[in-house]
């Protein structure tokens, strides 16, 4: 399992670097992602969220039963909705900190897959928003960015712990 790396982790604020081999380091590397992932009740994962500056995102929007996993290597946005939808995200690196954050409610995301090969498709609701989120990751920008200033002021406190949490952790 990795370690995820909480806020005040200058990793988090870095642009991942585009992943040009597919191998099998590149396999383990999901696989160890998504056990992290799910061992901390996360619905995605960034991989600079666990030290790796790769544009590598792992999500399952599914359930135990049934899970929806999907991997995207170096994805890119290509198309956002004018519409917007407002979702109240969470995240493994900002552990206990929830807020309502505005998005753009469908897109087109162009990928590869684990193996390499080119993918392109369309996300709304909770999938268009993960990925959103992750992708935000990976371009070194935190969902609180999104937020009002009135509302990072709010949780300034708990970002303060979380702050401090990350130094622990070292």
């Amino acid at each position: 399992m990795l370690k995820i790396r909480y806020y005040g982790d200058p990793v988090l604020r870095k642009k991942a670097e585009k992943v040009t081999e597919f191998d099998s380091d590149l396999e383990q590397i999901v696989k160890d992602m998504l056990e992290t992932m799910y061992v901390n009740s996360g619905i995605g994962l960034a991989a600079n969220q666990v030290g790796i500056l790769k544009q590598i995102i792992v999500i399952d929007t599914g359930t135990k039963e049934k899970p929806d996993i999907k991997i995207l290597i170096n994805p890119e946005i290509v198309n956002c909705s004018k519409e917007k939808t407002e979702y109240e995200e969470g995240c493994l690196s900002f552990p206990g900190l929830l807020e309502k954050i505005q998005r753009p409610a469908q897109i087109t995301v162009k990928c590869q897959d684990i193996k390499g090969n080119i993918c392109e498709f369309d996300a709304d609701g909770l999938l268009s928003i993960v990925i959103q989120h992750e992708y935000d990751h990976i371009n070194g920008i935190l969902f609180i960015d999104k937020m009002s200033p009135v509302k990072r002021l709010v949780h300034n406190k708990k970002l303060s712990e979380i702050k401090k949490l990350s130094k622990e952790k070292k």
